[in-house]
């Protein structure tokens, strides 16, 4: 089946012409086809960013022909064949051909060859096995994928238990793609072959779990494949930590971040994030977001005072309020100072403290524990006065606590 789309502008852009026509000398005018997303999102007249390009090429020669016209290659994946070529700095995948030799679900063994269709056959979902040429010719060797895509359908090309035992990722890529593309009632086979090898996904690795997992959170609106997903019991395999979804649902409504809506489906303890922190191998910065939201050390919720909400920012940071607001908001009944207190979390700046270590001295403090005590205490005086006292006052606190020390 075939169809035409118009020029798209990132067709047509020099960079990507640069590397058709660097293809194109090496292996004719069908030497290159736009593949997979791009293609299903031009379709949908959604944006595209990232570029993929399928070639009968193999990588040594689309290295060869990319140099030739004094282009980037980059070997980012030749055991699979995908050689990154570079023009002004803009990055295309391009992949040759394959067919799979060997797969355990994890990985796969592939070998090249110049078929389309054999190519479109080991691919996930049939709205990912399109193709485009260069002059807006579109092709769907599957014959359901204009279709599927058009309609909001994840059809699994072929065999959908098949293409789970070749990667059990295809499972949640099936969820994201879901939340992503879908509409309607989602199809009955793919749920069901998800259903029956959820426990596959227990063997991926944590960096691609998560990578799909945060990228289905970062949907519009996840709950609703979020939601399947739990029922499926994939989520459990996925995430053994999730707790309900009440709280993710209610967060989703009014939140976009996919970490913090990470956080949601977590419960409020310390230990089960930082198990799943661990399982979805996440980065340092990503974990230790997770983990403040989670503290139970300063408790942030909608009845606060300003002046407490202060005390809180001060001692915790503006981020780690914002998201124990959120967090909070999206467990709570009706009520909350919620808008105010946001508004107040986004926009004040906490003060310096304006004592140090060398203002002790010179009050006569000696180095050691007993000056970093009396500091604190000045501080948190200061902060239990709403942040107010001056420096001069400060300092007249300091004096009295050196002289009630003897």
């Amino acid at each position: 089946m075939s169809d035409r789309l118009p020029l798209q502008p990132w067709m047509a852009s020099a960079e990507t012409r640069a590397v058709i026509a660097a293809l194109q000398a090496a292996g004719g005018l069908d030497a290159a086809r736009f593949v997979g997303g791009c293609v299903r999102d031009a379709l949908l007249r959604r944006p595209v960013s990232d570029i993929d390009i399928a070639t009968p090429l193999t990588p040594d020669e689309v290295t060869a022909a990319l140099k030739a016209a004094g282009l980037g290659a980059h070997p980012t994946g030749v055991e699979h064949g995908t050689v990154t070529a570079t023009a002004k700095g803009r990055p295309f995948e391009v992949t040759t051909l394959r067919r799979d030799v060997e797969t355990d679900g994890r990985r796969a063994v592939v070998a090249f060859t110049t078929d389309w269709a054999e190519d479109a056959e080991r691919r996930d979902f049939r709205l990912n096995a399109l193709y485009l040429d260069p002059e807006g010719q579109l092709y769907d060797p599957t014959g359901g994928g204009i279709a599927d895509a058009r309609a909001g359908r994840i059809v699994f090309v072929g065999d959908p238990e098949t293409r789970l035992r070749e990667d059990h990722l295809r499972s949640l890529r099936f969820f994201r793609f879901l939340a992503w593309y879908g509409k309607g009632a989602p199809d009955a086979a793919a749920l069901a072959a998800c259903t029956r090898l959820k426990d596959g996904v227990a063997g991926l690795s944590g960096e691609r779990v998560s990578k799909e997992l945060l990228k289905l959170l970062a949907a519009p609106d996840p709950r609703p494949s979020v939601r399947l997903m739990a029922e499926a019991g994939v989520l459990g395999v996925a995430l053994p930590q999730a707790g309900g979804l009440a709280r993710f649902e209610a967060l989703a409504a009014f939140e976009a971040d996919p970490v913090l809506r990470l956080a949601a489906l977590l419960p409020d303890d310390r230990s089960a994030v930082a198990a799943a922190a661990k399982r979805l191998r996440l980065s340092n910065v990503q974990r230790q977001r997770l983990l403040c939201a989670v503290s139970d050390q300063i408790v942030v919720n909608g009845d606060l005072s300003p002046e407490a909400l202060r005390r809180a920012i001060y001692r915790l940071g503006g981020a780690t309020v914002r998201d124990r607001l959120l967090l909070a908001r999206a467990a709570s009944a009706e009520g909350g100072r919620w808008g105010e207190l946001m508004g107040l979390a986004q926009t004040w700046t906490p003060p310096r403290f304006p004592l140090s270590g060398a203002d002790a001295k010179a009050a006569g403090v000696p180095e050691g524990p007993q000056l970093g005590r009396l500091l604190k205490a000045v501080e948190d005086w200061w902060v239990a006065q709403d942040f107010t006292p001056d420096r001069h006052a400060l300092l007249a606190r300091l004096q009295t606590a050196v002289e009630a020390q003897g």
